[in-house]
């Protein structure tokens, strides 16, 4: 388990670090790094009705999933919905939008999802909605009911024995399906 967090760890590194540095420099008006910001929060206040859904027998409880974690100063944020809508918010400049438009990366967001229900009850209704220490990783589930946040240490994660570890591993597969994306659009 250890190996393969390290793997997927690498690989997004050098995926949004390495795709920084082929960006254009930012505009002096306008700090890149907030757009990212301002999608996670749109996302995160958010209500069922804007997505066009409703409760039914495949999500009876939750609509939507957002997982952040740390990796170095920056966080990552991958959002999934039960349209099989998913992105990549960062801190940073760098993310990926409009993930829905590939069979691949809906089958993971909706599989990440649907993983999310089970953790209904274990997550608590949250009105604020901050970044995770650099040490944790944070769950957010869009329910119909309003939000619930889950949050445990990456240590954990790491070493496999988090109760969230599947569940992490559910982000990872959405992450790795938009990765493989864009590495096909290049």
């Amino acid at each position: 388990m250890k190996r393969i967090f390290f793997v997927l760890f690498m690989g997004l590194f050098s995926f949004l670090f390495g795709s920084l540095a082929q960006s254009e420099p930012p505009s002096p008006q306008v700090n890149p790094a907030d757009a990212g910001r301002a999608l996670r929060q749109m996302v995160l206040t958010m209500v069922p009705a804007d997505l066009g859904v409703k409760p039914s027998q495949d999500f009876p409880r939750v609509f939507g999933i957002l997982m952040d974690w740390p990796i170095g100063e920056q966080t990552a944020t991958i959002f999934s919905d039960c349209t099989g809508g998913a992105s990549l918010y960062t801190t940073s400049t760098f993310g990926i939008i409009g993930g829905e438009g590939h069979e691949t990366v809906r089958a993971a967001a909706i599989r990440f999802v649907r993983g999310a229900d089970h953790l209904f009850n274990s997550a608590a209704p949250t009105t604020e909605f901050p970044y995770p220490a650099h040490d944790r990783i944070r769950f957010y589930l869009l329910t119909f009911d309003g939000v619930r946040v889950l949050d445990t240490d990456l240590a954990s994660i790491k070493n496999g024995t988090s109760k969230y570890v599947e569940f992490f591993g559910l982000g990872q597969d959405v992450l790795t399906e938009l990765r493989h994306v864009v590495q096909k659009g290049k």
